[in-house]
């Protein structure tokens, strides 16, 4: 056997166990963190972070490209209101195409006949001669509601008027390019007017769209038609009013060169408001088309991480949280920890920054969760080690009070005996008696501190026991040489009874065991009474066979609540009290372990006033180790 080899196993062992227990923990929480990212919550705390960063970093000012001709609340109060459409309509037209725009968008569905079918003629009229204009379309229920065709012949364009809010809280913050049926598709509004006002075709490819050189980063996502973020403007986009515009005719030169965006921007006529992140309160739904038109001519956008992105950074977060707290310790690991803390907020940041949109809540949360899931668990661990550091301190104490207890009287035979050698003129045979006597006590004392230590490497799993048989008469007859001188002081009669039965294990340990229970006999027994030894095989069952080897006294006897701790080190019982014996308690816990790694177990009978009875019981045949058992 290499000493040692069993403790460095088993301390291996438990550090493999903490290491997988730790890596177990920051998976688990990891995996949590990540779960929750995908949850209705972290898309709402995703979405108000957006917002948040969207008024920290707004898109920067240019020049527009696009007007708004408005039928606001002075048009709609002056010029007829809602019966007055398709002429309102029908005017917009008329002053609008002789400034020569790119392009003009009509931000209403007529998709039904007007009740006076001269209005309708009128408008008709009106559009004739009207450059890339572009009409809309709603998708209502899975079904189109497309304009008349009688309007749809002078349209270069059908694009979608999808601009209300997709979002949960009714924040438009992106727009679906195009929309589609089983049968039909149409691009958004917005689109339609910069392709014509580019004079280029929609290339399309699953992961963005073309105009001309434009690339648009507006990948197909489920069943929402490739949306784009839209980089709202703090300035509004610029807007003159169907009356104005009626009233001075010399404003139509505002619009030359220009998308024109025709739409309804009265309250009266209709509430048609959106929500935007920039919190400046709600925008004319046709100033939402107007705005997307905007992000598109400028080319600057804003892209999602990808989810691998965002599982990668989660993942590198829960591992950086798990090293720090692995390889570092004290106010330094909780530094570090800071700094990573501080990175994984300023990453959405500083993404936005480059025109990537960071989740908040995933990163965050599996930054968060693993740093205390790693802190908690290394504190925890490192008050266990220092529960244990306190555990083995007081194990050691514990020792140093048995080495004292037990070798106090071969040091005192040893010390009396050589200071009579040297004080006095003995006899030859005096002298050789008391050199006899220092050498057994020497070799007594040699065998006490090896046993001591044996013992204490077999409770830290640092030994094996010796494997050799011996009969039990004779452990029994070299205990009883050295304890009769001390039972005949008290006029103790130590009878044996039958000695029957062998072991297979370490002799030296279990002679310590016997030994010990015989001398506690005798230290807590009165003078004049009778100890018994008896070592007996027992039948158990239809093939099972036990060895009891036991050691009764007729001494003040121990209760129920004593018997139940009389095994704990350090424990002193009443009998030991009442004899005037000094002991530490240490004994009976060394022969518990002694006998539980010989695979065996203590019984032990007593009552006050009627003396104990301490058996030791072995399975015949059965060597193995197993669990610490004290029947009582």
């Amino acid at each position: 056997m290499i000493p040692g080899r069993t403790n460095v196993k088993t301390r291996s062992s438990s550090k493999n166990r903490l290491t997988l227990g730790y890596v177990a923990i920051l998976a688990a929480t990891l995996a949590l963190a990540i779960l929750l990212g995908w949850t209705a919550l972290a898309a709402q705390i995703d979405d108000y972070a957006y917002d948040w960063m969207f008024r920290l970093h707004p898109p920067a000012s240019g020049p527009f490209h696009s007007i708004i001709l408005a039928i606001d609340d002075d048009t709609f109060n002056s010029m007829g209101g809602v019966g007055a459409y398709r002429t309102m309509w029908a005017r917009a037209f008329d002053l609008v195409k002789g400034a020569n725009p790119k392009a003009v968008a009509l931000d209403v569905v007529l998709s039904d006949p007007w009740k006076n079918p001269a209005e309708d003629q009128r408008l008709d009229r009106a559009m004739q001669g009207v450059s890339n204009l572009v009409l809309a379309g709603h998708l209502d229920s899975a079904r189109w509601e497309d304009p008349l065709p009688i309007f749809r012949q002078h349209a270069a364009a059908v694009g979608h008027d999808g601009a209300d809010e997709l979002s949960t809280d009714g924040v438009t913050r992106e727009i679906p390019l195009e929309e589609r049926t089983v049968a039909e598709r149409h691009w958004s509004l917005a689109l339609e007017a910069f392709r014509l006002a580019r004079g280029a075709r929609i290339l399309e490819s699953p992961a963005d769209l073309q105009v001309g050189d434009e690339v648009i980063p507006a990948p197909r996502a489920g069943s929402v038609g490739r949306p784009l973020r839209v980089l709202y403007t703090q300035e509004p986009i610029p807007s003159v009013s169907l009356k104005e515009l009626v009233e001075k005719p010399e404003l139509v030169a505002r619009f030359n060169g220009q998308v024109v965006f025709i739409g309804v921007t009265s309250i009266s006529a209709t509430y048609d408001r959106v929500a935007t992140p920039n919190g400046r309160g709600r925008i004319p739904g046709v100033e939402v088309h107007a705005q997307l038109f905007e992000t598109l001519e400028r080319g600057r956008f804003l892209t999602d991480a990808s989810n691998l992105a965002v599982l990668g950074f989660c993942i590198a977060a829960g591992v950086l949280a798990g090293l720090i707290f692995s390889l570092l310790s004290g106010w330094i690991a909780y530094a570090a920890a800071g700094v990573m803390l501080l990175g994984a907020h300023a990453t959405p940041f500083l993404l936005f920054r480059q025109g990537i949109v960071f989740p908040f809540f995933a990163p965050l949360a599996s930054a968060w969760l693993t740093t205390i899931a790693a802190a908690s668990y290394r504190y925890f661990i490192v008050r266990r080690d220092l529960r244990d550091s306190e555990t083995e301190r007081h194990r050691y104490q514990q020792a140093i009070h048995f080495v004292t207890h037990e070798m106090r009287t071969p040091l005192t035979a040893i010390q009396g005996s050589s200071e009579l050698m040297g004080r006095y003129n003995l006899s030859e045979e005096k002298r050789k008696q008391m050199t006899d006597m220092i050498n057994q006590e020497s070799k007594r004392l040699a065998r006490m501190i090896q046993t001591f230590l044996d013992v204490e490497r077999l409770s830290d799993g640092q030994m094996e026991l010796k494997k050799e048989p011996f009969q039990v008469s004779e452990i029994v007859g070299a205990c009883l040489g050295r304890v009769l001188p001390i039972a005949e002081r008290k006029n103790i009669r130590i009878q044996t009874l039958a000695l029957d039965g062998s072991l297979e294990g370490d002799r030296e340990l279990m002679e310590y065991a016997v030994y010990n229970l015989l001398t506690n006999a005798v230290k807590y027994s009165p003078p004049d009474t009778e100890i018994t030894v008896a070592s007996r095989l027992m039948s158990v069952g239809k093939d099972g066979a036990q060895l009891r080897l036991s050691v009764q006294d007729q001494g003040i006897g121990m209760d129920a609540k004593e018997l139940r701790q009389i095994f704990q080190k350090f424990y002193r019982t009443k009998r030991a009290e009442a004899s005037g014996e000094a002991g530490t308690g240490i004994g009976l816990s060394i022969v518990e372990q002694i006998v539980h790694h010989h695979g065996g177990k203590m019984e032990v009978a007593s009552q006050p006033g009627q003396g104990s009875c301490f058996t030791v019981v072995f399975a015949a045949g059965t060597r193995a180790s197993r669990p610490p058992a004290v029947s009582v």
